[in-house]
């Protein structure tokens, strides 16, 4: 069984993320989906507040493969810890690829046995970024068609103040 990891802070989660989600799935049998603790990150939505978001986010025809987890520390610990396979990396930019090809080969150098498979963004979605979202919501800006209804709807919740 393949069992992959799609990392990030998505904070919050977008329907760029769960392109990528879906994608995943066709060369993964499991996924999961790992909220990476970042210390040197402020956070808008909580860790549990993220994890809800994701868990209702993911269609439910793919529930049985989809696992939603957080983690401290380095992913390579986590992702030997759960017998990962691959690791999955959305790349919206070509500023994406220089951090992430380094991360690659660090995570590499870690943990041998797991690659890291970069997705291109689907076209609809390559503009659209969790900072992005947050700014616009901050904002009482429009982001309908870029997270899920009841992510916009969180969203709306977190700026009301």
């Amino acid at each position: 069984m393949k069992l992959a990891i799609y990392p990030g802070s998505f904070d919050p989660i977008t329907n760029g993320h769960l392109n990528i989600i879906q994608r995943s799935l066709s060369i993964s049998d499991q996924l999961i989906i790992a909220i990476a603790h970042n210390v040197q990150k402020t956070s808008l939505f909580s860790v549990e507040e993220r994890l809800e978001q994701i868990s209702r986010s993911v269609p439910k025809e793919y529930a049985d493969r989809v696992k939603v987890d957080a983690f401290d520390g380095l992913l390579m610990d986590f992702a030997q810890q759960q017998n990962a396979h691959m690791i999955v990396r959305g790349l919206r930019a070509i500023s994406d690829f220089e951090y992430e090809f380094q991360m690659a080969h660090m995570n590499k150098r870690l943990f041998p046995q797991c690659e890291t498979v970069f997705m291109m963004t689907g076209e609809e979605h390559f503009y659209v970024s969790s900072n992005l979202v947050r700014e616009i919501a901050r904002f009482a800006g429009n982001v309908t068609g870029l997270v899920p209804e009841h992510v916009e709807e969180a969203l709306k919740g977190k700026y009301k103040k």
